[in-house]
């Protein structure tokens, strides 16, 4: 298997990072504002956030593979951008499984930073649940959605959630409006200041225009926002690498930069092994998908390295900062936040270490 990116892809992250480059090194803009304009913004203008729209809809007609690179660079710069939400848990689900119809209306703002999507995988004590609790039973000539998810990124300010449900035929996804009758959102902290929700859905009415292709639809997003979150983790880990090794590259002690110390030395070289196996994994995943290939057990073994070794990468970096790397106008506050949050929306390490578990026992 030959895992190097071809042309388009090492032209997608050189864009990426060169967009990204004025950023990577200041405060940033706080998540909050992050969808008005800065990074996200110029991220639609280089073309971006349209790589995987079909040439009908003026995209490339590129699949999760590109928009790998993308979420890669967003973490390497750790941009508090939507990229995750809108990407992953969007544009890419709805190119999949989408009507025409569906992707005419919904992908077109996303890909000019006009709107964001966002799904709901995650419900009480359930990350990333294939069974969901949330149902969807008929009424009134039309279908009513009701159940609780937890953890849903950028909820209020997406133009539609994809929300699996359980039906009496298995499961389906949906197309749900965050604004309509009967949807509540419940802001919830995270440790990036990512905007957060807990969504409560009581008879939301939903019409059958609303609905992704529902064979295999909960299974299909679960695998784009695997992909999605491990290419941002991915991104993030190499990025917290890369500014450790400048800080101790030039951070002097007894006359020495700290890097000529064996026990730096040897902790840097620590964080190196956990981004390069985390690398690997996250790109035999992401490989295996874009190539048609069975990668559900790549993006579990994937999520399991993340989730275990990119907190104590992290922590490493921190301490070889010293002080400098709990000051908030220093960036590495960002890749440790970013890389909690995103542990916790993949389960944390114990949820993922039973996945590969259940995998094998199966």
């Amino acid at each position: 298997m030959d895992f190097a990116l071809d042309d388009t892809q090492t032209e997608i992250a050189a864009l990426a990072a060169k967009v990204l480059g004025d950023f990577r090194s200041a405060g940033g803009d706080p998540p909050q504002r992050a969808v008005e304009g800065g990074p996200w913004r110029a991220l639609a203008s280089a073309g971006l956030l349209a790589l995987a729209l079909p040439p009908e809809l003026e995209g490339d007609g590129l699949g999760v593979a590109e928009v790998a690179q993308v979420l890669a660079e967003v973490g390497r710069a750790a941009a508090p951008v939507p990229a995750y939400a809108a990407l992953a848990l969007g544009v890419l689900p709805i190119e999949s499984l989408g009507t025409p119809a569906q992707r005419a209306e919904l992908l077109p703002p996303v890909a000019a930073g006009e709107a964001l999507l966002t799904a709901a995988l995650n419900e009480p004590s359930a990350p990333l649940v294939a069974e969901p609790a949330a149902t969807v039973r008929a009424g009134d000539g039309r279908w009513l959605l009701s159940g609780v998810k937890t953890a849903v990124p950028y909820a209020a300010e997406a133009t539609r959630i994809l929300t699996p449900v359980t039906t009496a035929h298995g499961s389906a996804v949906y197309l749900v409006d965050p604004h309509a009758e009967g949807v509540t959102l419940v802001p919830t902290p995270t440790s990036s200041g990512t905007p957060e929700y807990t969504v409560r859905l009581d008879d939301v009415a939903v019409e059958e225009t609303d609905l992704l292709f529902d064979r295999g639809a909960v299974a299909a997003l679960h695998r784009f926002a695997l992909a999605g979150a491990l290419a941002l983790g991915d991104g993030l880990l190499a990025g917290a690498l890369a500014l450790t090794v400048k800080h101790v590259g030039e951070r002097t002690q007894f006359g020495r930069p700290l890097s000529a110390f064996q026990a730096v030395a040897g902790q840097i070289a620590d964080v190196y092994v956990a981004a390069r196996t985390v690398h690997l994994a996250v790109t035999s995943a992401v490989w295996r998908l874009a190539s048609g290939l069975d990668a559900d057990a790549d993006l579990d073994v994937a999520a399991y390295w993340f989730a275990s070794r990119a907190p104590e990468a992290l922590a490493t970096c921190h301490h070889l900062h010293g002080g400098v790397g709990v000051d908030e106008t220093y960036p590495l506050h960002r890749y440790s936040s970013a890389v909690k949050d995103l542990g916790r929306t993949l389960g944390g390490a114990a949820h993922r270490l039973g996945r590969l578990g259940e995998r094998v026992a199966g």
